[in-house]
């Protein structure tokens, strides 16, 4: 497939923890010749957030709005003529990760910073939202091993991906291909890509849905 066969100069893979948002980025990036943008996930308080620790929630979602906001300002500062961007988060995440975690006074302050960041960056030119059910993410969770989230509860998760789907059934920012990803693999599946990719190199307006054909008989 050519590399200029994707009609997007910004492309976003967004959905919660464990739904394959980085593996497909890569692929994809790998594909089409694109320049990867992966959340920094090195915070410094990520870890005693997981472990409960009293306080730590403002000071990892600081971290991560802040991190993000660098990240997404350098990218709306590129050209035209950059090799397309692909990025496994929206700055949006930084709001929905603060709603379910701050107190009312954390999130007074954390949204007075997030008004003044957000209108100075660009929102992507198709965002692929990735789903799945509490049980696949954490299968998923689980398979890559990544110690920092073997303390992530099930219950939490569960909140996650109705924050999740709150946020992208009300979300008319940009086209939005919505993709049901707990029978795909797109890493050991060659047909689910291939299958995905005829549907993204196609323009896509409003809000789709990725059916595999499998799905269908």
């Amino acid at each position: 497939m050519p590399v200029d066969a994707l009609p997007y100069r910004y492309l976003a893979v967004d959905g919660p923890i464990g739904v394959g948002k980085t593996t497909l980025v890569e692929m994809l990036a790998q594909r089409f010749e694109g320049v990867k943008i992966l959340e920094d996930v090195d915070n410094p308080f990520l870890e005693a957030f997981y472990h409960d620790r009293p306080g730590t929630a403002f000071q990892t979602e600081l971290y991560f709005l802040l991190t993000r906001y660098k990240q997404q300002l350098e990218l709306a500062q590129g050209d035209l003529f950059d090799p397309i961007r692909l990025a496994d988060y929206t700055f949006a995440k930084s709001r929905l990760f603060a709603y379910l975690n701050l107190v009312d006074d954390e999130l007074m302050l954390f949204e007075k910073l997030y008004e003044l960041l957000e209108p100075q960056l660009r929102g992507p030119d198709l965002l692929i939202f990735l789903t799945a059910d509490v049980e696949t993410c954490m299968a998923r969770i689980h398979k890559r091993s990544r110690d920092i989230e073997q303390n992530i509860s099930a219950d939490y998760l569960a909140q996650l991906i109705e924050a999740y789907n709150h946020h992208y059934y009300h979300y008319d920012r940009s086209p939005l291909l919505v993709v049901d990803s707990r029978n795909l693999d797109f890493e050991h599946k060659p047909t689910d890509f291939e299958e995905l990719l005829h549907h993204i190199t196609r323009p896509i307006r409003g809000t789709q849905y990725f059916v595999p054909a499998q799905s269908t008989l």
